[in-house]
């Protein structure tokens, strides 16, 4: 049974979530959130029938502050940590992953992230492509998903998919939208591995921004087009030498109108701005199309 726990991120329903799989070896966690959240994780987990100490794996989709910033403390209880290889040296010293977000967010990082501590080696076990690993009589498979993270494990149980940040972000009936922060955004390669999800038909996906997706074709599809229209309407203004700061509003206007246009609700807009600001797609988009005219791929 999977049970969806909402962190209520900065107070806001249904924009961050953490997922508790229950097996016969107890429970696993999918995604933890930031540890500014933990409390509210604790209070899930309870409500669910367990305790932290419960929580001997925890099975990260990447380690973004937003879905990994409180695996930390499950390890000081004891568990082992599941993710992409290439995550696994910012996990051990996340001086630099810690540097990089206060360079975005501030004055806010703290109050926004809350504490990261280092997980040790011991604790840590990586996965690669295709591995499978055997929790009770649950069997989860990873499949590395590169295009929003270079670190992004697509978690496979059963026929459901945990899809992280790969699958894009979709509140309630609202459309899928591709998240694109710095600096790991690549068109082509989350192209890849939606195609990879696609070849999986899965039955269900879940999203940390937000809950169980069932009409998965659909959505993967809808994610890919509007991935491609975001990518290309920022392309003009980088080869212009447009700067950032520049784009940013002129791209909050134009997701705006996108969103509204397709149904979504002034309000569920602003539950997708706290999911996946789109102020931030601007500074990944840039740097992509960047790493494009320099190198092309």
């Amino acid at each position: 049974m999977v049970h969806v726990i909402d962190l209520e991120f900065t107070g806001v329903p249904n924009s961050i979530a953490s997922f508790l799989v229950e097996t016969n070896s107890g429970p696993i966690l999918i995604e933890t959130g930031p540890y500014s959240r933990f409390q509210i994780l604790e209070q899930g987990i309870r409500n669910c029938g367990y305790q932290l100490d419960d929580i001997k794996h925890v099975f990260l989709t990447h380690i973004h502050l937003d879905h990994a910033g409180a695996a930390w403390a499950f390890a000081e209880r004891g568990a082992t940590i599941y993710l992409h290889p290439f995550g696994q040296r910012h996990i051990q010293n996340p001086e630099r992953l810690i540097s990089s977000a206060r360079r975005i967010y501030h004055d806010q990082m703290d109050t926004l992230w809350g504490e990261m501590k280092a997980i040790p080696e011991d604790h840590i076990r990586v996965a690669g492509h295709g591995e499978e690993i055997q929790i009770g009589d649950s069997s989860l498979k990873a499949w590395h998903t590169p295009g929003h993270a270079v670190h992004h494990i697509a978690w496979q149980l059963g026929t459901e998919v945990f899809a992280g940040d790969v699958a894009g972000v979709k509140i309630g009936a609202g459309v899928p939208v591709p998240p694109c922060p710095p600096p790991d955004i690549y068109v082509e390669d989350w192209q890849q591995s939606i195609s990879l999800l696609h070849s999986l038909k899965p039955s269900a996906l879940y999203l940390t921004h937000f809950g169980k997706v069932l009409r998965t074709g659909s959505h993967l599809n809808q994610l890919e087009k509007r991935l491609l229209n975001w990518a290309g309407w920022i392309r003009p203004l980088v080869e212009s030498q447009i700067r950032i700061e520049d784009i940013i509003p002129l791209f909050e206007e134009f997701v705006k109108k996108d969103l509204l246009e397709n149904g979504v609700s002034p309000e569920l807009f602003n539950t997708y701005e706290a999911a996946a600001p789109s102020w931030m797609s601007v500074a990944g988009l840039v740097r992509y199309w960047q790493k494009r005219m320099d190198s092309p791929h």
